[in-house]
């Protein structure tokens, strides 16, 4: 049976611009309906002043946007892999601006960090919003030379009795693979340890150096004195990479890099979750690439463990009521506040990066609040694997001898045993994956009964 691809249309009342006038260039960012820190908004204005590093801006941005419209990998058979591009997500944090996408593959996620030092002018609002990158404002941003300044607005006042036919209005598919590739994305994030640490040199030399093209099998990039070297041999030493060209949206970047830091999940002989991270003056760009150049972050179904937590569920709401777009999430503030322990404060935004609705910084081990434009009403209905877990418990089809489950599904009964690695069942998606994809469908219904019963 085929997959249904649903899709959430937003729209910008006019197309992003960039002009060049009396030595300055001029960037304007429509904005499509997000929410802000006073709730949702048809076109919010987050940002209106100055960026230092023009150069650097530019080509950061450029590379956010290419990478949405990049396919890194193509199944065989496919003879058209066409999906249309969707526009980088961008986020206000009060001190800094996040620019996100994901390629159209969904196996390689980009992120700009416009950090503090960077922003010179007025934070007008907090919080979530699309942003149009269309083909003449990327063609404009390419020819940004040594301007000196460079204004940004993201967002516009857009009154609707103004509009005229020669206003365009924009609509955009936005895939619901991406809600589901960024709650991906945050927990692999959450669980990645700092491996090493290169100058701008060293990363010049590795990244620049890289093929256009490669095996598809994971390599392990390596230290090597004090540059890096790629080994086929597993290693818990270096950083997982499969697909070689996934990196390359970091080469732009390099002529401003300060240092490249790479970070790994625990590490798996058939490969793991890589993020890198590119230092440069005041903003940091991260790609996380998926553990293989095959599989997009939207179909590992790590999150599932997090949405059929129902313990949490409560926690997830409170916690959610007082976030505030803050840049670095306080665990102990919001435990405080709330007056739940921090266990429970951490449970609770597992669940909320799992919707979507918390992202992970790495560099500074620290959750940070955005609200995706996404109906939460659809969250469910995106995840098969949970829904059918639910239909299973609901329907009795889990009967329970001491540890074991036995699962009836279909016209088959299925064994769910616990293990020290972890839950394993005989079903055909566990031979395929063994729960490197997250729980089948038999494990997370034995799991959620468990947690019912007590």
């Amino acid at each position: 049976m085929a997959a249904v691809t649903k899709e959430q249309t937003y729209k910008c009342a006019r197309p992003s611009t960039l002009t060049f006038a009396d030595g300055q260039a001029d960037l304007t960012l429509a904005t499509s309906g997000g929410r802000t820190a006073a709730g949702p908004a048809t076109h919010p204005v987050f940002f209106d002043g100055f960026l230092g590093h023009p150069e650097q801006t530019a080509a950061a941005l450029l590379a956010v946007a290419k990478v949405a419209r990049t396919r890194f990998y193509t199944p065989p058979g496919m003879v058209a892999a066409i999906l249309r591009a969707a526009d980088p997500v961008v986020t206000s944090n009060g001190d800094r601006l996040r620019f996100e996408s994901f390629s159209a593959c969904c196996g390689v996620y980009a992120r700009y960090d416009a950090l503090p030092g960077s922003l010179d002018g007025n934070v007008i609002d907090t919080g979530t919003t699309n942003v149009d990158f269309n083909p003449p404002m990327r063609d404009a941003l390419a020819r940004i030379g040594g301007l000196e300044p460079l204004h940004l607005q993201v967002g516009e006042d857009v009154v609707v009795r103004t509009l005229d036919a020669e206003v365009t209005e924009k609509k955009v598919p936005l895939p619901e693979r991406w809600l589901k590739g960024f709650a991906e994305v945050q927990l692999a994030s959450a669980t990645v340890a700092p491996v090493f640490e290169v100058a701008a040199s060293e990363a010049r030399r590795f990244i620049r150096g890289l093929p256009r093209s490669g095996s598809r099998k994971p390599v392990w990039v390596v230290p090597a004195g004090r540059g890096l070297r790629i080994t086929t041999r597993p290693t818990r030493d270096g950083v997982s990479l499969s697909g070689l060209d996934r990196l390359k949206p970091l080469e732009p970047l390099l002529r401003f890099a300060r240092s490249l830091r790479a970070y790994a999940a625990p590490h798996d002989p058939q490969g793991a979750t890589g993020l890198w991270e590119l230092e440069s003056d005041d903003a940091r760009l991260v790609l996380a690439l998926s553990p293989d150049s095959s599989r997009g972050f939207s179909g590992e179904g790590g999150v599932l463990w997090d949405l059929a937590d129902e313990e949490s569920a409560d926690d997830a709401d409170l916690v959610s009521a007082l976030l505030a777009f803050e840049p670095r999430i306080d665990i102990a503030g919001l435990s405080a506040e709330s007056g739940l322990p921090e266990n429970r404060i951490t449970r609770a935004l597992g669940r909320l990066g799992a919707a979507g609705r918390v992202g992970y910084d790495a560099a500074e081990a620290a959750y940070f609040h955005r609200e995706l434009p996404y109906d939460p009403d659809r969250l469910a209905a995106m995840h098969p694997r949970l829904r059918d877990a639910t239909a299973l418990v609901d329907a009795g089809a889990i009967r329970f001898d001491g540890e074991t489950a036995y699962v009836r599904s279909g016209e088959s009964e299925h064994v769910v045993r616990r293990t020290a690695d972890g839950d394993r069942c005989t079903c055909s998606w566990f031979a395929k994956h063994k729960g490197s994809r997250g729980p089948c469908k038999h494990v997370l219904a034995a799991d959620l009964l468990r947690k019912r019963q007590g």
